[in-house]
């Protein structure tokens, strides 16, 4: 449990000073969160003897505590960090710059490991702290999207947040966004339509109620430089969400095995990424096969099986990287995915 608390508050720590900060140590914090997210992230995961060995079933206590503390510290991070990037703290221009960077990254790879650990919990309290959280990004959607389409359909057609072989990431982002807003939607309605009682808001209103809090409150902060510095943050953070969905579930799907009925999700479905330092930055969210085996068990016991499941030859943060330039991507992923798919 303390590689994954030690990587997670380290950042936010860095990230926390760069905001209460003023003049030269401003710009000192924001280069440590950023170079520490990036190339010191990078730098770790090639040193695998730091790898701790799992012990599944022994962490889950913990882990909730972390999951919480993260998804609270998430709050004054963000609109913090809307306050200072719009130049609230008198911060200079390349403290402005770093930690823009800087908590984009950590929003989309650590706070959104953590809400989508959260909207898995069976405790109706830590969901609507990841609702929350995703709301505030502007992503409240992805809840409906994650939990009614992703994990039914993922590694088919109907998902789309499934890239098929071939498709770049240019093309899968704004399918993913949107067909994952409607299909979201789509199936909540469905749900409340079959249900006995209808009472309370539709999921959609809450996450819309959310997205206004946000932005009134970035408003309240900063102004309208508040609102385009939590605009720009969330766009950030959304394209790197998009990007995980991308590379853990590209060319990879399930067989028909007769019309209209696909197999079950398998390990063979996601791509994983056991190295150590990012899967610990990320909650384990690497390990992405047996989180579709098995969506309820939290991130510490996350296992992976090199022989049965399909391995990314570098880190999740890289191969986000390398998902942004396709030749690359494609000589890189499409062999893989060919032979793990049996085409």
């Amino acid at each position: 449990m303390a590689r994954f608390a030690f990587a997670t508050l380290t950042m936010a720590a860095l990230l926390g000073a760069t905001i209460v900060s003023n003049g030269a140590w401003s710009d000192v914090w924001a280069l440590a969160a950023l170079l520490g997210i990036t190339v010191g992230v990078f730098a770790l995961d090639k040193l695998t003897a730091l790898a701790a060995p799992d012990h599944p079933g022994e962490e889950f206590p913990a882990g909730d505590g972390l999951a919480v503390a993260l998804g609270l510290l998430h709050f004054p991070l963000l609109y913090g960090g809307v306050w200072a990037i719009s130049g609230g703290g008198g911060h200079d221009a390349t403290a402005r710059v770093a930690l823009f960077f800087a908590l984009s990254l950590f929003l989309g790879q650590v706070g959104n490991s953590n809400a989508h650990e959260l909207i898995h919990r069976p405790d109706r309290r830590l969901r609507r702290l990841g609702i929350a959280v995703y709301s505030s990004l502007l992503f409240g959607h992805h809840v409906s999207a994650h939990l009614r389409v992703h994990h039914v359909h993922a590694a088919t057609d109907a998902d789309p947040n499934s890239a098929p072989l071939g498709q770049s990431y240019y093309a899968f982002a704004p399918r993913a966004w949107i067909g994952s807003f409607r299909q979201g939607l789509r199936a909540e309605t469905a749900l409340r339509r079959r249900a006995s009682s209808r009472r309370g808001l539709h999921p959609y209103g809450i996450y819309a109620g959310g997205a206004v809090l946000s932005l009134g409150l970035a408003w309240l902060l900063a102004g309208g430089a508040g609102m385009l510095a939590l605009f720009g943050l969330c766009a950030y953070a959304q394209a790197q969400l998009l990007l995980s969905d991308y590379v853990q579930h590209y060319g990879l799907r399930r067989r028909e095995l007769a019309p209209g009925r696909r197999e079950p999700v398998g390990p063979q479905h996601s791509w994983n990424a056991p190295m150590p330092a990012s899967s610990a930055l990320m909650l384990n969210a690497p390990r992405h096969s047996d989180h579709h085996a098995r969506p309820a068990r939290p991130y510490p016991g996350l296992e992976i099986d090199r022989d049965a499941m399909p391995i990314l030859p570098h880190a999740l943060p890289v191969m986000a990287v390398l998902a942004l330039i396709p030749p690359v991507w494609r000589r890189l992923m499409d062999r893989r995915a060919r032979r793990w798919s049996g085409a």
